[in-house]
């Protein structure tokens, strides 16, 4: 997925109460860090951070990490959140692959929302949904694992439906276009979510639950 490289966007996103930036000091003490004890759902590939902010202003009850690898697509989200009061809010400039070194079995729900597909094979295993990052996942989730996935990427759908089914999760809920389901799905959208909708896209969504 193309951004646009920002100047200086390491400084830019530094300056911001909202950015962790020794987050690997954290591990096992992020309900510490947050001062409750309430719930900790995390976003891998959190971009420009409408998703994640959204969902931190709508749920006070439930504390929120969004993570980005790319400073630059960091820098909107810096910047949407100048002004606010989130205390329930938090974001990590990481890699997914260093999960288990930021967060110990502290994580209740995980979002892939529109991440990266990888479609050529041989970049398989970079896609959040390939056994090694649900592997990875198995260390960092609490108790039960949950995963909530939206893309509008056909062939990531159908490959993340293959290997949750695999890893022995099931689905609560499947939908094939969101935005058009009999059954209606509380949904906060992303960016690229609102330009795909007005593109007419289908929205794949899966919430997938692992009960231990």
């Amino acid at each position: 997925m193309r951004y646009n490289v920002v100047k200086n966007a390491g400084n830019i996103i530094g300056e911001s109460t909202y950015l962790v930036k020794n987050p690997y000091n954290y591990r096992n003490k992020w309900h510490d860090f947050f001062g409750n004890k309430n719930p900790i759902h995390i976003e891998l590939g959190m971009g420009r951070g409408d998703f994640i902010i959204k969902m931190a202003e709508a749920n006070p009850n439930i504390n929120y990490v969004g993570i980005e690898l790319y400073a630059s697509q960091m820098v909107m989200a810096t910047d949407r959140l100048k002004g606010k009061k989130l205390a329930n809010l938090k974001l990590i400039n990481a890699d997914a692959r260093d999960l288990d070194r930021i967060f110990g079995k502290e994580i209740s729900l995980i979002y892939l929302t529109f991440s990266e597909p990888w479609p050529k094979p041989q970049d398989e295993k970079k896609r959040f949904t390939h056994e090694s990052y649900l592997r990875l996942y198995d260390k960092i989730f609490k108790k039960d694992k949950h995963i909530i996935l939206k893309t509008d990427n056909k062939g990531l759908f159908q490959y993340s439906l293959e290997t949750l089914s695999q890893y022995w999760y099931s689905f609560k809920r499947v939908s094939l276009d969101l935005h058009h389901d009999e059954l209606p799905i509380k949904n906060i959208m992303t960016d690229f979510e609102k330009k795909y909708f007005e593109e007419g896209r289908p929205i794949y969504y899966l919430d997938a639950e692992f009960v231990n």
